[in-house]
């Protein structure tokens, strides 16, 4: 996922900045961990994508708190802006009150990077999955045809609640698939 949202953040930050406009970043965990002011330039997009790129310490355990995030942009954002929020959205809920309130001042554009393999299992047999935020594994027999409906059930009850949060708070969603090349992501949002 990572890749995606670093080739997104190359694309618009270059195609901004080559038109004069400046482009900044915060870097989020379960807190700001970085915060790179707007600037103008090849090499505010070269300081960005080197943010993007360094290796993280991962506290696990913690769970990601979009809401802080959000708040915190609406602190840190001084002026009217373009605002991306790049991110697979799979946090605690309750964030889209402050999308909401972050939309009321700057424009927003949700960027949603996802792999199609947390939407439907493929049946492979056995196999460990290990949640990237508090580390812990769980082994599942994805060969179970009843474990693979369930699996389905909730993601597909996760993607509606996240539709109605996007709603919510008034902002597009640009959904970035793993497997699906950038452009015609940007060209399917665009249409």
């Amino acid at each position: 996922k990572r890749a995606v949202s670093v080739d997104f953040v190359t694309v618009v930050s270059r195609l901004l900045t080559r038109h004069g406009n400046r482009v900044g970043g915060i870097f989020f965990s379960d807190r700001v961990d970085k915060v790179i002011p707007a600037r103008g330039g090849r090499r505010q997009v070269l300081h960005l994508l080197d943010s993007m790129l360094a290796p993280r310490a991962v506290r696990r355990g913690a769970t990601t708190d979009l809401s802080a995030l959000l708040d915190a942009a609406i602190r840190i954002v001084p002026r009217r802006s373009l605002v991306f929020i790049v991110s697979d959205f799979l946090c605690q809920p309750g964030w889209g009150r402050a999308m909401r309130l972050l939309a009321h001042r700057h424009e927003v554009l949700g960027v949603r990077r996802y792999d199609p393999l947390e939407v439907e299992l493929p049946d492979i047999g056995l196999v460990t999955l290990q949640d990237a935020e508090t580390g812990e594994n769980l082994f599942v027999d994805t060969h179970d045809a009843g474990f693979r409906r369930r699996f389905a059930s909730q993601a597909e009850a996760r993607e509606a609640r996240l539709r109605e949060d996007f709603a919510e708070a008034g902002v597009d969603a640009l959904e970035l698939a793993t497997d699906e090349p950038l452009l015609d992501a940007i060209i399917r949002f665009a249409e």
